[in-house]
């Protein structure tokens, strides 16, 4: 009897001193770019539409600087150009045609859009200045009228050279440009970072309006959609919904279908509030049942908390409300995604069995201290009754435990990592064919 009370006492002390401490991470749809990251919105847009992309990773690598060769490739689809004929004569001694860039260079060099140096190199490697990007912008955007005073507004606008001046005020006056870290600097002389080279593509392919017709092809054709057929998804065998249509362009899944995510990091509502992001991971490749490929191994998908219901009084548990919002391939393609946790209220809450052990947890510890007291209390007296301790101490305190545990606030939401939850699509989402 003493070691089964021994045993009590030590589980409620180590149960009243566990304090659980969890760090979280949150990051944006890629693994290097924060949630708060200055080029966030601008890097998302131009990697979703494949002007620029993430490395085998999924990092997009935000402060490497950007190389010649990856600034073409990249001007190429923001001007409609990069997969235009070209009839150039390679002229670059350090270009050959065995070279992954080398028909990206030709049309470059057919176009006039980057050229190379006067000892026929091209140096498609090194990394592109400041400088030469507004070389850039200036050269293939319409000739305006621009007002050179612009440029005092910037503290080292002095620095800028006499005859490059003229090629600043006009991007300027265009508002393609970059100015990042300090608003007041235009620092030509260093190299530009693949994050500032997303800010210009962004602002280049807004503004296409302003380059000069020579340079820009035609859009790329629309070509008309066709059913090819309608598979079915069965993650869960009673979704509202298990339709895939698969097309020429796409693959739909259909609003009502369930999929299965895991959380890529631990999740604890304490210490999480709306507007946080979340990330997920699909566990498995997610192909139909016919066999067509939806998600690749390591896809993600990000969620964001949009409102989270602390527990309350009564043994009223956490509730977390996550609204699934996109789809992160690993080439860093995305698409758009509506869902909601699959579960009775679509929100995430603990089960019915982590409450019976808070409840459990509480019987037991306050029924080993009413033992404790009730032994106290007769064994002084008289320690011949020292069963009539135990005998009224244990029930009273069981007693007590179980009401105190009904009526406190409930359990906080934990997830660990890797933890499984389902997710229903509340609308289609569509995954282009690549």
């Amino acid at each position: 009897m003493k070691k089964l009370l021994a045993s009590l006492l030590t589980a409620s002390i180590l149960g009243l001193n566990i304090s659980p401490v969890f760090a979280f991470e949150q990051y944006s749809k890629f693994k290097d770019i924060s949630s708060g990251y200055w080029a966030k919105s601008a890097i998302e847009s131009v990697v979703c539409d494949d002007i620029m992309t993430t490395d085998q990773n999924g990092k997009f690598n935000p402060e490497s600087p950007i190389t010649r060769v990856e600034f073409v490739g990249s001007l190429l689809k923001v001007l409609n150009n990069d997969k235009c004929d070209y009839s150039c004569k390679n002229q670059y001694t350090d270009v050959s045609k065995s070279d992954s860039f080398y028909d990206n260079i030709m049309r470059s060099d057919c176009l006039g859009l980057v050229y190379g140096y006067p000892d026929k190199t091209f140096k498609p490697n090194r990394a592109i200045l400041r400088s030469e990007c507004v070389s850039v912008i200036s050269h293939i955007t319409k000739d305006t009228v621009s007002d050179l005073g612009i440029i005092k507004n910037f503290k080292d606008g002095d620095s800028i050279p006499a005859w490059s001046k003229k090629e600043y005020a006009k991007t300027l006056t265009y508002g393609i440009y970059v100015n990042h870290p300090d608003e007041y600097m235009l620092e030509p002389n260093r190299e530009l970072t693949r994050a500032e080279a997303a800010v210009i593509f962004a602002q280049l392919r807004a503004k296409l309006a302003c380059v000069k017709p020579q340079y820009v092809g035609e859009p790329k054709t629309e070509v008309s959609e066709t059913v090819l057929g309608l598979e079915h998804l069965s993650v869960v065998k009673d979704s509202p919904n298990n339709e895939v249509k698969i097309t020429n362009l796409r693959k739909v899944i259909s609003k009502g279908n369930v999929i299965v995510v895991a959380f890529d990091e631990k999740f604890w509502s304490k210490c999480q509030k709306a507007g946080d992001i979340v990330n997920f991971s699909v566990p498995e490749a997610l192909y139909t049942d016919e066999g067509t490929l939806l998600f690749p191994s390591g896809t993600k998908i990000v969620a964001e908390v949009t409102r989270i219901e602390k527990p309350r009084k009564f043994n009223k548990n956490a509730r977390v409300h996550l609204l699934y919002k996109s789809v992160v391939f690993p080439d860093g393609s995305c698409c758009e995604l509506c869902g909601r946790p699959y579960t009775k209220d679509y929100t995430l809450k603990e089960g019915p069995w982590m409450t019976f052990w808070k409840l459990f947890l509480s019987t037991v510890t306050l029924g080993s201290v009413g033992a404790g007291a009730g032994v106290g209390f007769a064994f002084i007296p008289n320690p011949a009754k020292l069963g009539v301790g135990f005998a009224i101490g244990i029930p009273v305190g069981c007693t007590v435990g179980l009401v105190v545990g009904l009526l406190t606030p409930g359990l906080h939401y934990k997830a660990k990592k890797g933890e499984q939850v389902m997710v229903i699509l509340l609308d289609d989402a569509s995954i282009q064919n690549k």
